[in-house]
């Protein structure tokens, strides 16, 4: 072969990236281990996590990734310290006990003070011990407002909604933190019998005191971490990512096997890279990660948001996958979320380069704040999170399996959004917050 053609040919090799590479039969593949028994629901900072960030990181290594800049290989690993409890928890009341009490959710110390009543949960009081009496509530938003509004402990109606809760979250659900970090400040949730709670609503000013005896338990979550070098040193580096972690197996032996939540993400993630590896080389800079520790507290995020492998000033937008094995039937079809659109100009963007993502359907949901995208939005980076069906009946629950995938939206939705990916790895477009949109602490 004459050396013209042989050119021709090496060109020829090294295409645009396309969707091409992200089949039915590849994304099928991935789900099929990442949910299999075998990983036994990949329960944070657990072996099975590992394992899991294991493959990723193989499947990085033959995509042709290397370890990005400041490791030696693919894998970053950190220890988490949970507390668990040490024995029973003791709920008093003007110094008697009140029986039949559940902590749900605690901070893992004594609290006492008095208490006061609320009917409403919209008129949660900044106290410190309150008892909510309705019957009905958003628990999810509860915990959010109760911390919103510094209550160290809240008292709330035992229903079957509240025991159906305490299975999904494996209550009692204790606070973890990076070892060196200071425990969280999060507000302890009791449940109690509807006679308690009658009576007690009759007591305002009572004292009131909780004790959560506990002991520390040390673990290691692993992050995934791939990286695909750009043409220019100057341009920039983009972070697609999404978590490994699930709820691991009930204590009644069920697996809680999280096929969508979040292996359909971490599918996406590794399906990216492949198709973007297999490409031209980009302008950009890509890091393709996998989190750790999301379901306990997004630990694996912020572990990499302090330990960085390249400066955080370097990373220009974070795009993250979070359960896209389902189509929402409130979005127009093959559509996807963007938690936080409104935020940046960074979905309106992808979106004009043929994204097929649109506003988040859900806000009193604020979905932007609950995934690992929320570590690094609070840091600067223009940070959002693309699902498919976010409150999909199956979300933590036993029915969240390969099974129940819809494999054919998955494979469009990761294909579709490569070439807005491939035009954000190639081009100078800078994401920025709108004014108002960058997230604070505060």
């Amino acid at each position: 072969m004459i050396p013209s053609l042989v050119a021709l040919a090496l060109a020829s090799t090294s295409p645009a990236a396309t969707g091409s590479t992200v089949t039915e039969r590849s994304v099928a593949a991935h789900e099929a281990f990442l949910a299999s028994d075998a990983l036994q629901g990949r329960g944070s900072a657990t072996r099975d996590e590992a394992i899991a960030a294991a493959y990723v990181a193989s499947q990085f290594q033959s995509y042709g990734l290397t370890p990005p800049p400041g490791m030696t290989g693919y894998l970053q690993t950190a220890t988490i310290v949970k507390q668990k409890l040490s024995g029973p928890i003791l709920l008093t009341a003007d110094g008697g006990p009140v029986t039949q009490a559940t902590l749900l959710t605690g901070a893992g110390k004594a609290i006492t003070g008095p208490l006061a009543a609320v009917e409403d949960p919209k008129d949660l009081p900044s106290a410190p011990i309150v008892l909510l009496t309705a019957n009905s509530f958003d628990a999810m938003q509860l915990f959010r407002a109760a911390r919103d509004k510094h209550v160290a402990l809240l008292l709330i109606r035992e229903s079957d909604a509240t025991r159906k809760l305490a299975t999904m979250i494996r209550a009692p659900r204790l606070p973890a933190y990076l070892e060196g970090e200071t425990p969280p400040d999060q507000p302890a949730i009791v449940t109690v019998p509807d006679a308690a709670v009658d009576a007690l609503a009759g007591k305002p000013g009572v004292a009131v005191t909780l004790t959560v005896p506990t002991a520390a338990d040390k673990s290691q979550t692993t992050n995934a971490i791939g990286y695909l070098k750009g043409s220019d040193p100057k341009a920039g580096t983009l972070l697609f990512s999404a978590h490994l972690d699930h709820l691991g197996v009930r204590p009644d032996g069920t697996i809680m096997h999280g096929a969508n939540d979040d292996a359909s993400g971490t599918t996406a993630v590794l399906e990216l890279a492949k198709a973007l590896s297999s490409g031209k080389r980009s302008k950009r800079n890509i890091l393709f990660v996998a989190y750790g520790s999301e379901e306990i507290g997004e630990y694996g995020s912020t572990y990499f948001g302090e330990h960085p492998p390249i400066p955080l000033n370097q990373i220009v937008a974070n795009v993250e996958f979070e359960m896209i094995g389902a189509q929402d039937p409130k979005l127009p079809k093959n559509t996807l979320m963007m938690t936080g659109f409104e935020r940046s100009n960074l979905g309106a963007a992808l979106k004009k380069h043929g994204a097929l993502v649109t506003g988040d359907p859900y806000p009193e949901q604020r979905f932007f704040e609950r995934s690992d995208n929320y570590a690094l939005a609070l840091k600067g980076i223009v940070a959002h999170t693309v699902s498919g069906w976010a409150v999909t009946p199956t979300y933590h629950q036993p029915t969240d399996t390969y099974e129940n995938l819809n494999i054919p939206f998955m494979t469009m939705a990761i294909r579709s959004l490569v070439a807005p990916l491939e035009w954000l790895a190639n081009s100078n477009f800078v994401p920025a917050w709108k004014p108002g949109g960058q997230p604070s602490k505060n």
